[in-house]
């Protein structure tokens, strides 16, 4: 397996998935097709799948327009708001890429229709394509769902992946995640160090993905919710309305 980040719009990321076996390919999230179609020229691949996470513009935004460069594309989602969906997927709901496996993770919560793609493959670590549920030091926004909804998703679902599957979410926003994690926790190292990280990484113009779901485990508060810290921070001692105080906190932190 290999993946080929391709920035987009002001922070957005997409995400080539190649089955190097077969040369099979499939894309996440293409708001530019333009780029996504120079990367599959030059990669020499059969590009066959669109995997969506969510029908908000900037990650569903290009698929109809992909449509027309690529011919017998099967687009997949978990939403009827997502834009030439012609696969409607659920929970658990399984597929190929080539010799890749694919494993649909319903997520519901920034939109109520959200799903991650858990690929797995021979010699690569295993790896979950989170969209906006999942973000390198933080989660989305709770648009359409309840912190109940997201605690399932962030430590039931994906916290139950393991801890080696990398970690490829929606948008770089860690260092401004990581900074509130660092609010929340003051004497965390591991956010510390992975901060210290990140700013070179941007500084050298490098993204911040691939995480962990260690790493997520280890420096992201929204996955720390059962952590006495976190919870003192709160002044909670229930772990979803942790998850709760905490989205509410960072909705109106200012980095």
């Amino acid at each position: 397996m290999k993946i080929q980040i391709l920035p987009a719009l002001q922070d957005n990321y997409m995400y080539l998935i190649i089955d190097e076996a077969t040369q099979e390919a499939a894309i996440v999230d293409p708001v530019d097709p333009e780029t996504v179609a120079t990367a599959v020229e030059q990669n020499n691949v059969k590009l066959t799948k669109v995997l969506t996470t969510h029908h908000h513009w900037d990650h569903a935004g290009g698929n109809a327009k992909l449509l027309k460069s690529f011919t017998n594309l099967s687009v997949y989602g978990g939403d009827d708001r997502i834009g030439a969906i012609n696969h409607k997927i659920t929970h658990n709901d399984t597929f190929n890429i080539g010799n890749l496996s694919v494993k649909c993770l319903a997520t519901p919560c920034h939109t109520s229709g959200h799903i991650c793609y858990y690929i797995t493959g021979e010699e690569h670590p295993p790896t979950v394509f989170t969209g906006d549920t999942l973000f390198a030091g933080g989660c989305g926004k709770f648009f359409e769902g309840t912190a109940d909804q997201m605690y399932k998703a962030l430590i039931e679902i994906l916290g139950a992946l393991p801890e080696e599957t990398e970690v490829y979410c929606g948008h770089e926003y860690t260092a401004n995640n990581l900074k509130f994690g660092l609010h929340v926790e003051p004497e965390n190292k591991a956010i510390q160090q992975k901060l210290s990280w990140s700013h070179t990484q941007r500084a050298n113009k490098l993204p911040t993905v691939p995480s962990t779901i260690k790493d997520e485990k280890l420096t992201n508060p929204f996955m720390r919710v059962h952590e006495p810290t976190v919870m003192k921070h709160t002044q909670q001692n229930d772990p979803i309305k942790t998850m709760s105080c905490l989205r509410r906190e960072k909705d109106n932190f200012k980095a």
